[in-house]
């Protein structure tokens, strides 16, 4: 089993930043892709942002330029910055981590962390 843990939610102003981050842990062989998708109420879960293992990156749409995912390989640990916070931004932060537990293509992992809630409000 896959552990996410995945701190940084919580209240922030229109227009500030936050900073989130997700560590993986477990019997993990490799990663493929690290990021972070949203559900608001009454919304579909969309995307946030992703990074595979070779550093490319997906940004949903409703993210544009205000953010920015990176990751630590070594640490099994993904971020993401968003700046410019909007109210509409405020959603569960679900943290996402597909990869391989062994070397066989047949034993892959798609690991969802428990969510934390961001709010953006004054």
């Amino acid at each position: 089993q896959v552990q996410l843990v995945e701190p940084g939610g919580g209240l922030v102003q229109p227009g500030g930043s936050l900073r989130l981050s997700c560590e993986a842990s477990g019997s993990i062989f490799t990663i493929v892709a690290m990021g972070w998708y949203r559900q608001a109420p009454g919304r579909q879960r969309e995307l946030v942002a992703t990074i595979n293992s070779g550093g490319a990156t997906n940004y949903g749409d409703s993210v544009g330029g205000r953010g920015t995912i990176s990751r630590d390989n070594s640490k099994k640990t993904v971020y993401l910055q968003m700046d410019s916070l909007k109210p509409e931004d405020t959603a569960v932060y679900y943290c996402n981590v597909r990869g391989y537990y062994s070397v066989s293509s047949f034993d892959s992992f798609d690991a969802w962390g428990r969510g934390t809630q961001v709010t953006v409000s004054s």
